[in-house]
């Protein structure tokens, strides 16, 4: 049996959770993750009997205990309104912070705590001796996991350890690659969260992300404000009309500046924010938040794992500046109910209740954007942002219900409600090849219930599909369900011919959901296998990884004989050729692809012929000439008739006009220096526009190059 020790959601409130049942005796081991120590020692050292116990929540609003049992039960566990699926989206973070060890001894304490119903934990010492580039967003997230219960220790981006950040090549790099589901629990609801990445060339991941939630949380580094990658992923939300909460970290940094992003944000983003909290103290005086709804100070006693705060007065000298930004909520959300405007005018205030369900009609109806503030990595701000996503951000019954269009007919709309009764529909958002399981398919469900083992259909290629397998994912890791609901976003394992932004429907209710769009690449490179043997397993691993990434794509260039693979960006085909040599084997090289020269017409030139022909009979005679001269540049091929009195016909005087122009061989490392210079805000497409005169001196090099390779 194995234990989870998790804290629990608010306070310093704690529970000891076991996630498949309640521990037989004193021989059976603790497994925590990678950590695995004998339970008699670890009791011995606890001074307390090793069994399972959970402890009251002292939380307001206190969620269901976890289950024993493994699965989902056939009736829906959570009502729908319950239901936060979210996104975290944020700029690639490049701030440096201290990293904090996770030791045997720190577990051993920790676990005391949880034992022994201590509120405080030990605090971990830092380690200041080493600075690493963060991923902001997966920082958060892993916060998220960590008070929701969901992980039994915080995992460090800079460590290599995040749970959201499961890949290799993110643990190695400390930046979010791949979008990273899972489902976590927080005051009686359930919260689905995609964890996306903040780097450029990954926007394909934040943009299917979004396709598929009701809410998201966008996360600003309080020193950079508003960043280029901010920009981006705000439009793609504004694209798909989602719901938003502004998440202000790094309140701790030195520079923070909480006002500041403020500003950023309305100029910036265009957005309305709508300050629901104030800093206290800023950079390391941080010490916790003003709660402009409750109009109380929310004070964090330190930086150790169960982060306790508590609820007290505002502080004096912030008093003044409190009341001016409440006066600035109250007007901004009163607008939004007529009879809580004429009562405000009247001097009647609205209360707590009527102040968060106005908040949540605006930030439902996209009116303004609740901003928050804290610092994830000292554990401050996190609790209360989770309280605001529960509070604020919509359920699957507060979105418009899912439109599509029928199979037969793609002008006629229709719609699906997110409810259990409706047929099923759900739409495939990410395909991702476990080395366990096979191919996964992961699916937002929007109307209707999914059960293992039955079958669906996939309305775009009118294929019927088996459910082998249905999961749900935390990371990389996989609990096995029996069925799912409206609102649930799961992964289905064994569909043999189902790609992204297709539909999967009850095959008596076809329809076709709007499909996503996918950005086109813009970076290209060649590969080359290193033997014939890793020639066919790159064939392999490229025909996967491109079904995975829509982003990504590969061909063969006819006429050089190269396989090109293409990209958003350089990293990102940096990190295809490393997942090519790391799970498909694949020794490869990689550089500039060929560029196809032609021959061209420098100076005019006339060629003549006579064609004479006799087989008997009348023969065959013709004088022809024909003239070459080089054209204007751009003007392309065209060909002139001069033929007088129909004497060739006219089905042979075809003429031929192509466009335009920019040297093909300067474009391979454009986009690096494009985003190099407008901060990665400039995208660009191209494609062969006509072949023009290579100067003398490319010509000479070109030349020297061919005779070295052919000696």
């Amino acid at each position: 049996m194995a234990l989870s020790a998790a804290h629990a959601a608010s306070g310093s409130a704690t529970r000891l959770a076991s996630t498949r049942g309640v521990v037989a005796g004193a021989t059976q081991p603790v497994v925590a993750r990678n950590i695995v120590l004998p339970i008699a020692p670890l009791a011995s050292a606890l001074s307390v009997a090793p069994v399972a116990t959970s402890l009251a929540s002292t939380s307001s609003q206190p969620g269901p205990q976890p289950k024993v049992s493994v699965g989902v039960a056939e009736k829906r566990e959570w009502p729908l309104e319950k239901y936060r699926n979210i996104g975290i989206m944020a700029h690639i973070d490049a701030g440096k912070v201290p990293a904090p060890p996770f030791t045997h001894a720190t577990l051993l304490a920790y676990c005391r705590c949880i034992y022994s119903n201590i509120a405080d934990p030990v605090q971990i010492p830092q380690q200041s001796s080493s600075s690493r580039r963060i991923a902001l967003q997966t920082t958060t997230s892993e916060r998220i996991l960590y008070y929701t219960g969901k992980s039994y220790k915080i995992g460090e981006v800079h460590e290599g350890t995040a749970t959201m950040d499961w890949m290799v090549q993110e643990q190695e790099r400390g930046i979010t690659i791949t979008s990273a589901a899972t489902t976590c629990e927080w005051n009686g609801h359930r919260v689905n969260i995609i964890d996306t990445p903040g780097h450029v060339d990954f926007t394909l991941e934040v943009e299917r992300a979004l396709r598929v939630l009701d809410g998201a949380v966008a996360v600003f580094d309080a020193v950079s404000g508003v960043e280029p990658q901010s920009e981006t992923v705000w439009r793609q939300a504004d694209k798909y009309k989602v719901p938003r909460i502004c998440f202000v970290n790094k309140m701790d940094r030195l520079g923070a500046d909480f006002y500041n992003c403020i500003k950023m944000v309305i100029a910036n983003l265009g957005a309305r924010p709508c300050v629901l909290q104030l800093p206290i103290g800023s950079e390391e005086l941080f010490q916790g938040v003003i709660d402009l709804v409750k109009m109380k100070a929310i004070v964090w006693s330190g930086e150790e794992l169960g982060a306790k705060f508590s609820e007290e007065d505002i502080p004096a000298d912030m008093q003044e500046q409190a009341q001016e930004y409440r006066e600035k909520l109250i007007d901004m959300i009163v607008e939004l109910d007529d009879d809580v405007l004429t009562a405000y005018f009247d001097g009647v205030m609205p209360d707590q209740a009527t102040i968060k369900k106005l908040i949540r009609k605006g930030t439902i109806s996209q009116k303004f954007v609740p901003l928050v503030c804290g610092s994830a990595f000292k554990n401050k701000g996190v609790q209360t942002l989770l309280d605001a996503v529960v509070d604020y951000l919509p359920s699957p019954l507060d979105i418009e219900d899912m439109q599509g269009v029928d199979v037969n007919d793609t002008e006629l709309v229709l719609t699906r409600p997110a409810a259990d009764e409706a047929p099923f529909s759900a739409l495939a958002f990410k395909i991702m090849t476990d080395p366990f399981v096979g191919t996964l398919t992961f699916c937002r469900i929007y109307s209707g219930v999914l059960e293992a083992g039955t079958y669906v259909l996939n309305s775009n290629k009118g294929k019927k599909e088996r459910i082998g397998r249905l999961m749900l994912m935390h990371a990389n890791n996989r609990e096995d369900i029996k069925i799912a609901h409206a609102g649930d976003i799961v992964a289905i394992g064994g569909l043999k011919d189902v790609i992204t932004g297709e539909t999967l429907c009850d095959d008596k209710a076809p329809i076709i959901l709007e499909r996503m769009d996918f950005p086109d690449p813009v970076i290209k490179i060649a590969i080359e296998p290193k033997s014939k043997a890793d020639l066919e397993k790159m064939g392999m691993g490229l025909a996967k990884l491109a079904q995975e990434d829509p982003s990504f794509g590969f061909s063969r260039d006819e006429e050089t004989g190269q396989t090109v693979i293409e990209g958003m960006g350089e990293l990102h085909l940096e990190i295809i050729v490393d997942r090519l040599r790391r799970e498909f084997k694949v020794e490869c090289d990689v550089g500039a692809p060929q560029v196809n020269y032609r021959e061209g017409i420098s100076r005019p030139a006339e060629v003549r012929y006579v064609h004479k022909k006799q087989s008997g009979g009348s023969g065959q005679f013709a004088d022809l000439a024909v003239r070459f001269e080089p054209g204007e540049p751009g003007t392309g091929f065209v060909f002139k008739s001069e033929i007088k009195g129909g004497a060739v016909p006219k089905e042979y005087i075809p003429g031929v006009l192509k466009v335009r122009c920019v040297p093909l061989a300067e474009m391979f490392q454009y986009v690096s220096v494009l985003r190099g210079m407008t901060k990665g805000r400039a995208q660009y497409t191209m494609q062969l526009e006509k072949y023009e005169v290579v100067p003398n001196n490319i010509q000479t090099e070109i030349v020297s190059k061919t005779k070295a390779m052919a000696a």
